[in-house]
């Protein structure tokens, strides 16, 4: 096969663990610290929430990091699930990522992203007359219209930068990451030096309020922590453009969740040091303000909030950058096997799968207009929990398939850490479906849309034989 038509091999270690970062360091770690507070009513059971939530991540990570490093390749557990089960699971997966998780979670970033500029630039009103049409009471495409149409000219923009060639969606991801880095330690260094700053409160477990610390709300607390904590297995999906792939995924999937645990622990006991637990709730029930945004303004005023708005723009447009990056590399890999819209398949001039962008680019834009971020939100975790699952399952069967297969990492208290991670992911499962219902029925029913389109594609693979779509060379 011609080397034009093949994914270049240009990431290395490093670069991986940017990607690994930037697709989890977004709008939680700004946001998610007031709804924990509103069910725990502590600071201190919010900090072992976020731990916790560390933990389950960090054994997820572990268990992916083996698969990935024994089955390292581009569609990332696409690849894998065909392996592990077959074929139809792995293109449920692929249609999946499509339809619910990660092109919701670029809208959702890109829209907070919009809101951001909008608190410190105020954009003008477009259509307000029909800011109430919806559509069957759920979806509202002209509420906030010119929020809406900014976060749809940064997927826009973001998508072309990426048709370059992954070596400049990379590039711009360290970039960002640098200046989020920065921020984020100016936040914490100041913060907690701070004279205001109360650091014992991180210690506290006990709480005036009435309300004890139950397992239901440690456990919705842990669901907005897994929000923050989501993303980092799009690093798989990139796996055919990275350097000794085997080796540096795992590697690249440890170090950079590791990384994350530790700025997640030090910027919310910087917030919760500025805000006593009641002021956080009030930042919750407000429902328009940030939690990071009232704890710099608590000492740094107007100017602190200006800086923080400043820094979200930029982590958002870090983390929606480095999504839109690694996850049309599935439908890529899919479209090579006759298993998404044949075009997917081709490569442009800069080696990078241009239309499988801009597949991903429509339909994000689709879920921008939508209205329904906060369901979106709900519906990712819910979905990709059902695959992170399944990944750690495969571990267990690919010890089972392949017991001689050189592994490049083994995960980490073998079978014990695997087996929590498959028990807490069913756990999850059948909570989301018990407290949000709707939600998990909308994501449900957009998954399951890949049943008849995967019959759809087979059959056109069968009409076609002779094509071969991974040969198609954008000029």
């Amino acid at each position: 096969m011609d080397n034009k038509s093949q994914l270049n091999r240009t990431l290395g270690l490093r670069q991986v663990i940017v990607v690994v970062i930037g697709n989890i360091i977004g709008s939680g770690v700004y946001k998610k610290v007031a709804p924990m507070a509103a069910e725990l009513h502590s600071p201190g059971w919010v900090l072992i929430c976020w731990v916790l939530g560390g933990i389950i991540t960090l054994f997820g990570a572990l268990s992916n990091a083996e698969v990935a490093g024994l089955l390292a390749d581009t569609g990332g557990e696409y690849a894998y699930y065909k392996k592990i089960y077959n074929r139809f699971f792995a293109f449920f997966f692929g249609w999946s990522l499509f339809t619910v998780i990660q092109t919701a979670a670029i809208s959702s970033l890109a829209y907070v992203f919009a809101q951001s500029l909008h608190s410190i630039l105020p954009l003008p009103q477009l259509l307000s007359s029909l800011a109430d049409f919806s559509i069957g009471g759920v979806f509202s495409p002209f509420a906030d219209l010119s929020v809406k149409l900014t976060a749809i000219l940064l997927i826009v923009v973001l998508t072309w930068v990426n048709m370059s060639g992954i070596k400049s969606g990379a590039g711009l991801s360290t970039a960002i990451l640098l200046l989020v880095f920065t921020g984020i330690g100016v936040i914490v260094f100041f913060g907690l030096g701070n004279a205001k700053a109360e650091i014992g409160r991180n210690f506290e477990l006990a709480t005036t309020s009435a309300t004890p610390v139950t397992f239901s709300a440690v456990f919705a607390a842990m669901l907005s922590a897994f929000w923050a904590y989501q993303g980092w297995a799009a690093i798989g999906y990139v796996g055919g453009e990275i350097e000794n792939a085997h080796r540096n995924i795992p590697r690249g999937i440890t170090i950079g969740v590791l990384t994350v645990v530790a700025v997640y622990l030090l910027v919310n006991m910087t917030y919760l040091s500025l805000l006593p637990v009641a002021a956080l709730e009030q930042v919750h029930q407000a429902g328009n303000q940030i939690a990071a945004v009232e704890a710099i303004r608590s000492f740094w005023g107007y100017g602190g909030a200006v800086f923080i708005s400043v820094l979200i723009l930029v982590t958002t447009l870090g983390c929606t950058n480095a999504t839109i990056l690694a996850s049309c590399r599935t439908y890529f890999a899919m479209a090579r096997e006759g298993l998404f819209f044949p075009k997917a398949a081709a490569l442009n001039q800069a080696q990078a799968p241009a239309n499988s962008l801009l597949y991903q680019c429509i339909w994000a834009c689709l879920l921008v207009l939508s209205g329904t971020f906060d369901q979106l939100t709900d519906m990712i975790i819910f979905a990709v929990f059902i695959f992170y699952g399944a990944t750690t399952l495969g571990v267990f069967i690919l010890r089972w398939k392949m017991p001689d297969a050189h592994r490049p990492y083994k995960v980490w208290g073998y079978p014990i850490v695997p087996a929590v991670m498959v028990l807490f992911c069913v756990a999850l499962f059948f909570n989301t479906i018990f407290v949000r219902p709707r939600e998990a029925a909308m994501g449900m029913v957009l998954m399951l849309t890949g049943i008849p389109m995967y019959w759809w594609f087979i059959r056109k693979q069968n009409q076609k034989p002779e094509v071969a779509p991974e040969e198609k060379i954008l000029s």
